[in-house]
């Protein structure tokens, strides 16, 4: 029964997502919100590297090829251990819910480099006098983030099995996820750009961040298992790979070398960092093995 019941929650939540695609894809209005300053597709490409490509009788710009492939082999890479995860699993449900969490988290990767690299110039500029600010591939990288994270909730919750964090983490993980939905898509299709915004996005993912640190923390602290240790790395991780990204933006390191023909980003720092965060929370949960009488709280 409660095997049946999971399949039934995967299939209401991927129904959800398919939902919200079909939404965002003929009911936006991202025509109206146009990028500031005002770019015209000529000068779409002095701000960032650009390549003609030739594809049989179809040629394209593909915009920042290196952080193209780097941002593709993320999401590739991501999605590839979420599904190993699930495959060797063995219906641990803390396994299960990160090799979803990886998995969306892969895809949204692999949506956010098409139109915020690879094909931003065909997806914002290409046959329009002024480039638009978003499309339609940010967003649902948008939702994916969210949900991605919301899974790594119940991830957690699901350590805590048998205390009283169980029931309240995995109703902060949907309703979270339920509350985030209808805000992008009204913002999708009024349009508000804010409610569309990764500023938003960041509001919503950070007092998920803020409680994992806290509930690994009080664990280990009262049972010192690896698992939150291991866990707590994973965060301490993420944060030190997203302060190296802003670091690297508030300097503007990314204009002073594009001034020399040199393309390095601040995106390409937060690509290689979570690279190799992904490789290391591969390794750490594949090695979880479940606790006996979780009775900890």
């Amino acid at each position: 029964m409660k095997i049946q019941r999971k399949k039934g929650l995967f299939y209401v939540i991927f129904a959800l997502i398919f939902l919200i695609l079909i939404l965002l894809y003929f009911f936006n209005q991202f025509e109206e919100i146009l990028y500031l300053p005002f770019l015209s597709p000529a000068e779409w490409c002095e701000h960032q590297p650009c390549m003609q490509i030739e594809f049989f009788s179809t040629t394209f710009t593909l915009v920042q090829p290196t952080s193209t492939f780097l941002v593709y082999f993320l999401g590739i890479l991501t999605a590839t251990i979420g599904i190993y995860l699930l495959r060797v699993s063995k219906k641990q449900n803390y396994v299960v819910f990160w090799g979803i969490a990886l998995i969306l988290w892969g895809l949204g990767a692999l949506f956010a480099g098409t139109s915020y690299q690879a094909f931003s110039y065909e997806l914002k500029c290409a046959g329009r006098s002024l480039c638009i600010w978003t499309s339609w591939w940010e967003v649902v990288y948008l939702v994916l983030s969210v949900g991605s994270v919301d899974a790594m909730m119940l991830a957690q919750a699901s350590l805590n099995s048998k205390g009283e964090y169980y029931t309240a983490m995995r109703l902060y993980a949907a309703c979270n996820f339920l509350v985030y939905v209808p805000i992008v898509v009204i913002g999708s299709v009024i349009p508000i750009k804010f409610l569309i915004s990764f500023e938003l996005m960041v509001i919503f993912l950070v007092p998920s961040i803020l409680i994992f640190i806290l509930f690994n923390l009080r664990r280990y602290l009262k049972l010192k298992q690896s698992i939150d240790k291991q866990s707590l790395l994973i965060w301490l991780l993420l944060i030190i790979i997203m302060g190296a990204y802003f670091l690297y933006l508030i300097v503007g390191i990314t204009e002073m070398l594009w001034g020399h023909g040199i393309w390095f980003s601040e995106n390409d720092i937060l690509h290689i960092g979570l690279i190799a965060w992904m490789i290391y929370i591969g390794f750490a949960i594949n090695k979880y093995k479940p606790v006996i009488n979780n009775n900890d709280e």
